[in-house]
């Protein structure tokens, strides 16, 4: 069995396990940093991490046209719901085997709000184990929390966090999360996409690979980490 870990730009991203496909937070047409539109993504399962427009914008025309099941937090599975998407509903601490592993949500320190002004509920990162029984890790949009510690006690292959600064965890607090986390591979997302959260990725990665034993792999848009 084969995983690959595609980075989108921003913080979408695809993860390819078993043969089954998942995006996570799809932010492809308003996303000037995605080789893709939003019309030319193929998956089977979306993941949302939070309701915010540049993580969840695409989610509810790529579902509809793929019949992709939404996996999100509680309170926007019922907004999905109501748009007549399918949805799966978890909360932050429980896990669910669906068909390509065991997939549990991981609390994150941002907002959560919907484009509407619903209420989005908790925001939350993913911990995934695969089939295979690897351990992959997606912060998604959040500030450092010392729990990162115990989520790295399950051994992590692949972690993904943002480096952006302004809205989530900067390149310094990323640092200390990878030393918290303890990944074979870390990949560095939400930077880049505009001026206000512009970083130097590869000076980060020398200085994750000089301080810690975690490989850097950075990603161009449309780039492929094979697990």
């Amino acid at each position: 069995m084969s995983t690959r870990y595609t980075f989108y730009g921003h913080g979408t991203h695809g993860i390819e396990t078993g043969g089954v496909k998942i995006i996570v937070d799809p932010f492809f047409d308003d996303n000037p940093s995605s080789p893709l539109k939003a019309s030319q993504v193929e998956t089977d399962f979306i993941f949302v991490s939070h309701g915010h427009f540049d993580h969840m914008a695409d989610a509810v025309s790529i579902a509809k046209r793929t019949n992709a099941l939404v996996i999100t937090n509680a309170e926007i599975s019922k907004w999905f719901a109501a748009q007549d998407v399918k949805a799966h509903g978890q909360h932050v601490g429980g896990g669910y085997h669906h068909p390509f592993g065991y997939l549990k949500l991981t609390n994150a320190l941002h907002g959560s709000a919907l484009p509407d002004g619903s209420n989005g509920g908790n925001p939350t990162g993913m911990l995934l184990t695969t089939k295979d029984n690897l351990k992959i890790y997606c912060a998604c949009d959040t500030g450092l929390f010392g729990d990162m510690q115990l989520i790295g006690d399950e051994g992590l292959d692949l972690a993904v966090l943002p480096i952006g600064d302004n809205y989530t965890m900067g390149p310094s607090d990323a640092l200390k999360a990878v030393k918290f986390l303890r990944p074979k591979y870390v990949i560095p997302s939400h930077y880049n996409t505009w001026p206000l959260i512009e970083q130097d990725a590869e000076a980060w990665a020398k200085e994750i690979e000089a301080e810690t034993d975690t490989k850097v792999k950075v990603l161009k848009p449309g780039e492929s980490l094979k697990l």
